[in-house]
């Protein structure tokens, strides 16, 4: 991995754990870990611990939602905060598929940058919401190897917001 990798993924790690410490408290409850970014993807582990393990000694649902949510919405925030773009983001809908227990660490992979992308640029031009449905595949590394254990499909809605008359003020 280059420097310039290194630094985006510490960047983008520190982003998500401010975010979680003062935003979404359980987001650092599950303590998520990036392990790869870049414009196209995201790859972020979530530990199998006590505090994400359910009674079945498997990772929680609630624990998967929140990879999951993780590793679309930052590589949504980190390529607007590299664009210099101020975003307004959420999800609107999330459907899961689970295919087998994950009983050991999880590894969550968001592999649509291009199409997020798009989006930012279509909300910058036309100064819309725009809503696409964004995957996030969900696997087992340790145990299962790149086979998916889970599947996620979560409907990101951004807005690029527009420059407030302060910001405009200090750049002239």
């Amino acid at each position: 991995m280059d420097s310039t990798n290194t630094c985006r993924m510490a960047r983008a790690n520190q982003m998500l754990k401010q975010f979680g410490k003062h935003k979404v408290k359980l987001i650092d409850y599950c303590t998520p870990e990036i392990l790869e970014i870049s414009d196209e993807h995201l790859m972020l582990k979530i530990p199998l611990n006590e505090k994400t393990k359910n009674h079945l000694e498997s990772m929680y649902f609630g624990a998967l939602a929140i990879g999951a949510d993780v590793a679309a919405g930052l590589l949504a925030m980190d390529m607007a905060n590299n664009s210099g773009m101020d975003v307004s983001l959420a999800f609107k809908s999330v459907q899961g598929d689970f295919y087998r227990r994950p009983e050991d660490d999880v590894v969550f992979s968001c592999y649509q940058g291009k199409m997020i992308r798009e989006m930012l640029e279509q909300s910058h031009q036309t100064g819309k919401r725009i809503n696409e449905p964004v995957s996030v595949t969900v696997t087992c590394p340790s145990l299962d190897g790149d086979d998916p254990v889970a599947s996620f499909s979560l409907t990101l809605s951004l807005k690029v917001q527009a420059p407030s008359i302060s910001s405009l003020e200090v750049e002239s």
